[in-house]
């Protein structure tokens, strides 16, 4: 659950530390004072997309942290698979910073994150419902969320949605096919043309290279042939001069008899006498080198005939052999394709009805577990409108049978009918602001056993409900809250009342700057608000004597 709350720098928010507990959590304050802000910080520190805007004028940046306590099992699970393992104590601590400039910062535990770590880890800790998820009850796309998860069916949905996705994609290939005869002519012909040029080249990796050293050589045969020369006789010698080799020689004659007489000279002449023999090495590998180095101006012609065979196939096909070799394999492939296109047609056509078929069974399967399903969650949904002041309403699900796509094979949405003997209609048709909050509500309370998020929030769910409407969303809350934390914003005094944990969110203006702060209300101050939400700006002895005779039938006291 959230026990902890840390917001600064966020809108009109300079500094504030909520504190919350399991149960139900209530905030409270005057239109404007900063409520919407703290969700907007809640649904950042869980990842959610925001604008630099938040940051507070003239500040740099803005942080977010909270702080999660006995976590449930699935959550350390996730933790441990992205790397983040809880703390010590079980705590789970996420950060988020906001810059001004719009760039940020995410921490998991004090080790950093980015933001999509955080917003798969923020989606199994909290869930938020507000007005705007009210109204996509509208959209029949979400009903159909709400009957799979009712029934358990995303797993038997999930393998359905393997084998549509597989189905499409054959069925993608197959029309791929397509091709008429004209066409399917030239393509031949210009895949034939391109294969037999290719292959006539006889390409061979590293052949460019090659043949480019080979030219560069021969281009330069003369220069390398007198400097070989030069070499040579520089070593060997020729009729007029002594050789380097020769010279070597004397000298090493010369260690050997001074070594006999004085072994300190030993060394230097094993020294000298290996470097004549190296020397004579050298000698014979520059004179192969002279013989390799006889140019053929034959040859340079071929090197540059063969040069310009791939340059021109270069331009066409790719850059290197690799490319022209790849482009090959493929252009072989396609020509099989095409030439067998009628053989490989009817494999797919089988594949592909072996696939649908399939794919339909486990749709025809998945429907008719979502109309079994339908009417169960129909009836207890019921039960909870009837509950929450809506008695006549009857609720039905709409079912109809639609081409098969990644959803199955049903087009599903909610139909109420809000007064006796009239038929069900979609619900944007009928539906109030204040009949979609307590519908959203109850539908949630219904589907609260079939997920394991451990922290609700429900911002202003209360919208259009007043009187004992909205007494009985409370105890709904507060019953929903017997099993996980429940934190609600509200303008209802009737459900504030039966919070186990009261905020207060204020504002105030000081020297021009508007500032917000957060309070946890004792009894004295949940009544005097209680009082505030019931009378307005004035708060009289009777809306304090009222406030106080909410909280005792909630069970609140004085001495707590």
């Amino acid at each position: 659950m959230l026990s902890q709350l840390y917001i600064e720098n966020v809108a009109v928010i300079q500094k504030a530390e909520l504190t919350f507990r399991k149960g139900l959590n209530v905030l409270t304050g005057e239109t404007g004072a900063g409520k919407s802000i703290i969700i907007d910080a809640i649904h950042a520190v869980l990842g959610e997309r925001v604008s630099k805007e938040l940051v507070r004028t003239g500040t740099s940046a803005a942080l977010i942290s909270a702080v999660f306590q006995d976590l449930s099992p699935i959550i350390a699970e996730i933790l441990e698979r992205l790397g983040y393992p809880a703390e010590e104590d079980g705590s789970l601590l996420l950060q988020r910073v906001i810059g001004a400039e719009g760039k940020g910062s995410c921490r998991i535990n004090g080790r950093p994150a980015t933001v999509s770590v955080l917003k798969e880890l923020g989606v199994h800790l909290i869930h938020i419902h507000g007005q705007n998820e009210s109204y996509d009850l509208l959209s029949p796309n979400l009903h159909l969320e709400y009957i799979d998860a009712m029934g358990e069916l995303l797993p038997l949905r999930e393998s359905y949605q393997v084998c549509y996705r597989q189905m499409r994609a054959i069925e993608q290939e197959r029309d791929a096919l397509q091709m008429d005869e004209a066409a399917k002519a030239r393509k031949i012909d210009l895949l034939t043309y391109q294969i037999d040029e290719l292959e006539t080249a006889q390409l061979r990796p590293g052949e460019l290279e090659e043949l480019n050293e080979q030219k560069n050589f021969y281009q330069n045969g003369e220069r390398v042939a007198h400097a070989l020369m030069v070499a040579q006789s520089v070593l060997a010698g020729d009729e007029q001069t002594a050789g380097a080799q020769q010279a070597l020689e004397q000298a090493a004659a010369s260690l050997r008899e001074a070594a006999r007489y004085f072994p300190a000279a030993q060394t230097v002449s094993e020294r000298v006498n290996s470097l004549v023999f190296e020397l004579e090495d050298c000698g014979e590998e520059v004179r192969t080198l002279i013989q390799q180095a006889e140019c053929d101006p034959a040859r340079l012609e071929e090197i540059e005939d063969r040069l310009d065979v791939l340059y021109r196939l270069s331009r066409k096909y790719g850059e290197t052999e690799e490319e022209m070799l790849s482009f090959l394999e493929h252009a072989k492939k396609e020509l099989d394709q095409i030439t067998f296109s009628e053989e490989r047609r009817e494999q797919l056509d089988a594949r592909y009805q072996e696939a649908k078929e399939k794919a339909e069974e486990l749709a025809l399967k998945l429907s008719e577990k979502r109309r079994k399903t339908a009417l169960i969650l129909a009836e207890r949904v019921k039960k909870e409108l009837a509950f929450l002041n809506m008695p006549g309403v009857r609720l039905s699900v709409s079912q109809q049978r639609c081409p098969l796509n990644l959803m199955g094979c049903d087009e599903m949405q909610f139909l109420i009918s809000t007064n006796p003997g009239e038929p069900p209609k979609p619900l944007a048709k009928i539906a109030s602001g204040g009949e979609l909050s307590r519908i959203m509500l109850s539908i949630k309370t219904v589907l609260a056993d079939k997920d394991a998020i451990d922290t609700l929030i429900f911002d202003e769910i209360d919208t259009g409900v007043s009187g004992s409407a909205a007494q009985k969303v409370g105890m709904k809350l507060k019953e929903v809250s017997s099993s996980r934390q429940v934190l609600c914003i509200t303008h209802s005094a009737q459900i504030a009342a039966l919070a186990d944990e009261h905020l207060l969110i204020q504002k105030e203006v000081q020297e021009g700057r508007t500032f917000t702060h957060v309070d946890i209300l004792d009894f004295e101050g949940r009544k005097q608000e209680l009082a505030r939400i019931i009378g307005g700006v004035q708060v009289t002895d009777l809306t304090l004597k009222s406030a106080e005779e909410m909280l005792s039938m909630a069970g609140i006291s004085k001495e707590g």
